[in-house]
């Protein structure tokens, strides 16, 4: 199940490119991780992939799927998840509810869902904390819960937007730690955008940088 940039590039309609055309290669269970100053076009090109680009930007290029070329489906079609700098968790659901959510329509039955929630909560280490309202959350724990509700959705491939940024130093390695594990247990590609090389070294893929035609 693994992810193929081919030569992606993106540009305004009418303008010049925002970087170079990228390849890249992310095998199951890996993270590839993409660098570049800022406004060169790192969360555009995780908004190309998962579907989202906006209308005003045009996309050349191929992104590949497991066999499957992805370009023309809907972004639910793609079955990519996506993690941003803040947990965006539903603060009118608790935090249980967050994370049933995400899971797949195919799992049916009250029992069978609880105990699916149930089990993820024990694995983001919030175990007894489902009934809690998400705003009383630490911030590790929150980021914990959004990964778990993105994972119960069975992603194909994950999109990692400077997911740790707001996190302090203890925290952050923490939480890179654990998302990182999460992402090798799937076996899923994952991609990553970050300006922070710990985070790069972290996750101990291929490292690009954007705009420099090699890696970084």
């Amino acid at each position: 199940m693994a992810l193929d940039i081919t030569r992606l590039s993106i540009r305004h309609r009418g303008g010049a490119a925002l970087f170079d055309p990228l390849t890249l290669h992310v095998a199951p269970g890996t993270i590839a991780t993409v660098m570049g100053p800022s406004g060169i076009g790192k969360s555009t090109l995780l908004d190309a992939i998962g579907g989202h680009l906006a209308p005003d930007f045009a996309l050349a290029g191929e992104v590949w799927l497991n066999g499957k070329d992805i370009c023309r489906l809907r972004p639910e079609d793609r079955h990519i998840g996506l993690i941003f700098q803040d947990a965006l968790l539903f603060p009118h659901l608790s935090v249980a509810d967050n994370l049933a959510f995400g899971l797949p329509q195919y799992l049916r039955g009250r029992t069978a869902r609880r105990a699916a929630v149930a089990a993820a909560l024990e694995k983001a280490g919030l175990a007894g904390l489902g009934d809690r309202d998400p705003a009383t959350l630490s911030g590790g724990q929150k980021a914990r819960a959004a990964l778990m509700r993105t994972l119960l959705s069975e992603p194909a491939a994950l999109l990692l937007d400077e997911p740790f940024s707001k996190l302090d130093d203890d925290l952050r390695t923490e939480i890179r730690r654990f998302t990182f594990d999460h992402i090798r247990a799937r076996d899923i590609p994952a991609l990553l955008v970050t300006h922070d090389r710990g985070d790069a070294e972290s996750a101990g893929g291929t490292v690009v940088g954007l705009g420099q035609g090699n890696p970084a």
